[in-house]
């Protein structure tokens, strides 16, 4: 039986664990000349009764056959980028009519799967090249009046069309968001145009916000510290650490 394992997720580079019922019957009938049956049920972990099961829908005709190859097609002339329920709607102007449970089940069966776009974290740290105010935060995300913690931060977005780019002002007071811009590029327009209209809503009031960052070139930009200046805010970034990788 060591061979047989060795060839299930060795030689052919299959993991057992990942595979369907209906695979892994596949599987077994492939196999069956080499080893014994009761071997290949005991190592992929599939029921004797589940075998002969997918044997017999394996032998029935697809009535989805077609069905199947009009999904493949729609969704490689698609570039890859339609779910079960656009599928479903491209289908009907093909006159292939299907509910949305069995077109997804279909898409699942085809490993027809939507690749989902990369959301991560912008950072525009070059090192220590300004002296970084305290860290006020400390990690406490927490604050009982509002307008007393703002963190800020740059989010890269992956589009079809290219990279955008997020600069959110959160409240942590009530996880609000204060202001925010969104453009193609992260330059210093994102973080300043976002920091007016923040300081804008808390001109006719007491409060002077802790503005916190992280130590990135956009929040050390001279610009940036005039406007904070002339708010009279308070300044807040990560701690150094942060950035040891």
């Amino acid at each position: 039986m060591n061979k047989a394992n060795e060839l299930l997720k060795k030689g052919l580079g299959v993991t057992p664990h990942f595979l369907s019922n209906r695979e892994k019957t596949l599987l077994v009938d492939a196999m069956k000349d080499t080893y014994t049956l009761a071997e290949l049920l005991a190592e992929l972990d599939l029921a004797r009764s589940t075998y002969f099961y997918h044997c017999a829908r394996l032998k029935e005709s697809d009535k989805y056959a077609d069905a199947r190859i009009a999904i493949a097609d729609v969704f490689q002339s698609n570039h890859r980028c339609y779910g079960y329920r656009r599928m479903r709607a491209a289908l009907g102007r093909r006159h292939v009519h299907l509910s949305e449970k069995v077109v997804q089940h279909l898409m699942k069966q085809e490993r027809l799967v939507v690749a989902a776009n990369k959301r991560r974290r912008y950072g525009s740290y070059l090192g220590e090249i300004s002296p970084a105010p305290e860290n006020l935060i400390n990690r406490d995300f927490e604050a009982d009046p509002p307008n007393e913690k703002w963190p800020t931060d740059i989010t890269e977005f992956q589009i079809p069309s290219g990279k955008v780019y997020l600069s959110p002002m959160i409240d942590c007071f009530d996880g609000l968001v204060v202001s925010w811009t969104i453009e193609t590029r992260p330059d210093s327009d994102l973080v300043n145009t976002m920091l007016d209209a923040a300081i804008e809503s808390v001109a006719t009031g007491a409060m002077k916000p802790v503005i916190h960052s992280d130590r990135g070139a956009d929040y050390r930009w001279s610009g940036w510290l005039q406007k904070v200046r002339k708010a009279k805010l308070i300044r807040s970034m990560v701690s150094a650490h942060f950035y040891t990788y």
